[in-house]
C-alpha cells in the first residue's frame, strides 16, 4: 500500500533552457503569494506553482550555463593576453642584445667614425643594415602587438561586464526559484491538510476541476505519473504491509498530477481506510487500475476517461509514510486481486524506469 522509504524528486528542469539573457522572470514570479477561494483554488495553485517552479528552475539552470561559459572566454582571452606579451617580451630582448653588441663593436662611436676607423667598412655597414631593419621588424612587432593587446583588453572587458550582468541574472533567477518554492511548499501543506481532514472524516470532497495537460497523449497507455522515482514494488515485504505489497509505488512530491494510465470509467472514489483518497478506473480487457494517497480527485465516479488525462495529484493520506502514489491493475475492481502493474504497463507499451 506504501513504500517503508521514499525518495522526494527534484523539480523538474530545463524546460526553457534559451533566451534567458531576455526573458524576465515576471510571468512566474506573479504566480508568486496568489491565493484562490475555494478547495479547488489550492489544487490549481499546486499545479501553476509546479509549472512556475519548472520554468525558474530551467532558466536558472541555463543562465548558470552561460555564465560558466563566459567565465572560459574570460579565461581564453587573458591566456591569449598572455602569449601577445611574451611575445612582445622576447622581441625587445632580441633587439637588447643586437644593441648591446653594436656598443661593444663600436665603442659608442657615432656611425661616420665606426666607418672611418672600421678594419672592413663595407662588413660595418652591412651590419648596421641589418641591426635597422630588425630594429624596424622589433617596432612593427611591438606596435601590432600593442594594438592587439589594447583591443583583446577592451574585448576582455566586455567579456566581464556580461559575466557580472549574467550573475546579477542568476542571482535574481535564484532568488525566484527559491520564493516560488517556498510558496509552493507552503501550498502543497494546505492540500494535504485538505486531504487529510477528508480522510478523517471519511467523506470527499468532490472533484476539483484542474485545466488538462497542454500536450495530448498519442499513446493507448501511459505510466500513472510522468516523473517519478520508483521506490516500493510488487511483492516486496515489510512492516507496513499485512503480507506483500501489492503494487508499485511511484515517489512523487505532493501535488503531482496523477493520470489515468488508459481509457476506462471511473468505478470507484473513495477517502477512508489504508488507502487515503484513491480511485479505481475500469478499463476495457477485464483490467481495473487504482490510484491511492492522493491528495485531490479531479474526477466523479461514473465518469468516463481518456489515457494521460488528469485524474488526481498526489499526496500521503490514509497509511502513508511519504509522498508518493500506490498504483495497483488488478482483474477485479476489488483489493486482492492485484497482478504486477510493471510488466503489465510494458505489454502495453508504457514501460516504467
Amino acid at each position: 500500500m506504501r513504500s517503508p522509504r521514499r525518495h522526494p524528486l527534484l523539480v523538474p528542469a530545463l524546460l526553457c533552457a534559451l533566451a534567458v539573457l531576455v526573458a524576465r522572470p515576471t510571468d512566474a514570479a506573479a504566480g508568486v503569494g496568489r491565493r484562490e477561494d475555494g478547495d479547488s483554488g489550492i489544487s490549481a495553485q499546486v499545479v501553476r506553482l509546479y509549472q512556475d517552479a519548472a520554468l525558474a528552475t530551467g532558466r536558472y539552470e541555463a543562465g548558470r550555463q552561460e555564465a560558466e561559459a563566459q567565465r572560459a572566454r574570460e579565461q581564453w582571452f587573458e591566456e591569449l593576453l598572455g602569449r601577445e606579451r611574451r611575445e612582445i617580451a622576447v622581441l625587445r630582448e632580441g633587439l637588447g642584445r643586437i644593441a648591446r653588441a653594436q656598443y661593444r663593436d663600436g665603442g659608442g662611436l657615432p656611425l661616420t667614425a665606426q666607418i672611418i676607423f672600421a678594419t672592413d667598412p663595407a662588413e660595418l655597414m652591412r651590419g648596421q643594415h641589418v641591426f635597422s631593419r630588425t630594429t624596424l621588424a622589433v617596432d612593427n612587432a611591438v606596435e601590432k602587438s600593442r594594438r592587439a593587446e589594447a583591443r583583446l583588453a577592451a574585448d576582455e572587458a566586455k567579456a566581464a561586464a556580461v559575466r557580472r550582468r549574467m550573475e546579477r541574472r542568476s542571482a535574481e533567477l535564484a532568488t525566484l526559484k527559491r520564493d516560488i518554492e517556498r510558496t509552493l511548499e507552503e501550498a502543497r501543506g494546505q492540500l494535504q491538510g485538505q486531504a487529510d481532514a477528508s480522510v478523517a472524516a471519511g467523506s470527499c470532497r468532490g472533484a476539483v476541476r484542474l485545466g488538462q495537460p497542454q500536450q495530448a497523449v498519442e499513446q493507448a497507455w501511459v505510466t500513472p505519473v510522468a516523473a517519478y522515482e520508483l521506490s516500493a514494488g510488487f511483492g516486496s515485504g515489510g512492516s507496513h504491509w499485512a503480507s506483500r505489497h501489492t503494487g508499485q509505488d511511484f515517489a512523487v512530491p505532493i501535488g503531482t498530477p496523477v493520470r489515468a494510465v488508459g481509457a476506462g470509467r471511473v468505478v470507484k472514489v473513495s477517502c477512508g481506510g489504508a488507502f487515503g483518497i484513491e480511485i479505481v478506473i475500469e478499463h476495457t480487457g477485464g483490467y481495473d487500475t487504482q490510484y491511492a494517497h492522493l491528495a485531490a480527485v479531479t474526477v466523479d465516479q461514473g465518469e468516463s476517461v481518456a489515457a494521460g488525462q488528469w485524474i488526481g495529484q498526489s499526496g500521503t493520506s490514509g497509511n502513508s509514510t511519504g509522498p508518493h502514489l500506490h498504483f495497483e491493475v488488478r482483474v477485479t475492481p476489488e483489493a486482492g486481486s492485484a497482478v504486477d502493474p510493471v510488466p503489465w504497463l510494458a505489454a502495453r507499451g508504457a514501460p516504467v524506469g
